[in-house]
């Protein structure tokens, strides 16, 4: 038997003449002539070496050997529409896998679930698979075909293989133990906590965002009291709260509420904490592509609603 010969067309010429249980219905419905059916049907049978039919003088049956093909067929065909459909969707960006890094903290910025609900909605047949890291190793991931975008704090080295594109933004603010003697300003000057001990993480887990705060300390006059080193951004709160020393962290780690700390604005110049979407230059996948779209849109209307904020409470304030 030469399967070459099996193809979807003689599947389907099969599967109605089997349905109709009749040469001239089923090639109606097909849309050709009785003739060259009935000749595609004795050719499947020589193929597979099984007569499929009793042919009557009005009317066909099925053999026994033509009830278990058309089992197997009618399994066949969907299997192959299925995964057309699949592939298909697939190449719309609606469906597949997508894999998500995200550096430590870029999680608490609000518009980052707005990001993914967005997507989740408009795609639900794909399935996400999210890793939370440091900017370095999610970054590696990239580069190793782990992962297929990240949420990553810039600045980063792209090269030929990366690209980054700034998607959010936010200001950085004090984090203070909630008794502590400054904590009746809002704002507050980052000069103010010149001779606390500062609490940072390690540069090479978030080198952008390390050099950002030593870089505003020094702009405002002096060189930061470093202290307690914390394993990641998210647990230099906990460190503040038991009073190890005071912290400037990204505005959306101040979500993290506790009875601990406490979180004013700083009056001059704040230092930013970009957060930048970082994927393969060479990946032509639809579902990044797609995925990359909708976080533009949703970023650039989550920056308009948060400006409109701050000018409404500007105006209050005055």
């Amino acid at each position: 038997m030469n399967l070459d010969d099996l193809d979807l067309r003689r599947l389907r010429y099969f599967l109605m003449v089997a349905k109709e249980l009749h040469f001239t219905r089923a090639a109606e419905k097909i849309g050709i002539r009785q003739p060259p059916l009935s000749m595609q049907i004795r050719q499947l049978e020589e193929t597979i070496g099984a007569r499929l039919f009793i042919r009557h003088s009005r009317s066909v049956e099925l053999t026994p050997a033509g009830r278990e093909f058309q089992a197997a067929a009618i399994d066949i065909v969907a299997r192959l529409e299925d995964a057309v459909a699949e592939a298909r969707r697939y190449q719309a960006g609606n469906s597949g896998r997508l894999r998500l890094g995200f550096a430590g903290a870029t999680y608490f910025h609000p518009a980052i679930p707005i990001i993914m609900r967005a997507y989740r909605t408009a795609h639900p047949d794909v399935v996400l698979s999210p890793e939370q890291s440091n900017t370095p190793a999610l970054l590696a991931g990239l580069r190793e075909g782990r992962l297929d975008v990240a949420f990553i704090r810039p600045p980063a080295e792209e090269g030929d293989l990366l690209t980054l594109r700034l998607c959010l933004d936010e200001d950085m603010v004090i984090a203070l133990p909630a008794d502590h003697v400054l904590g009746d300003q809002d704002p507050l000057p980052l000069s103010a906590i010149a001779g606390e001990e500062l609490i940072l993480f390690p540069r090479d887990i978030g080198p952008g965002l390390y050099d950002s705060v030593l870089a505003a300390c020094h702009k405002a006059g002096f060189s930061p009291r470093l202290g307690q080193e914390a394993s990641q951004i998210a647990s230099i709160i906990p460190l503040v709260a038991a009073g190890f020393g005071v912290a400037v962290v990204p505005r959306s780690v101040g979500s993290i509420r506790g009875e601990g700390t406490i979180y004013r604005t700083i009056a001059d110049v704040s230092p930013r904490a970009p957060i930048a979407l970082a994927f393969r230059t060479d990946d032509r996948s639809p579902l990044v592509a797609d995925f990359l779209a909708m976080a533009a849109r949703t970023a650039r209307r989550h920056a308009k609603s948060a400006s409109g904020h701050a000018q409404e409470r500007l105006v209050a304030k005055r």
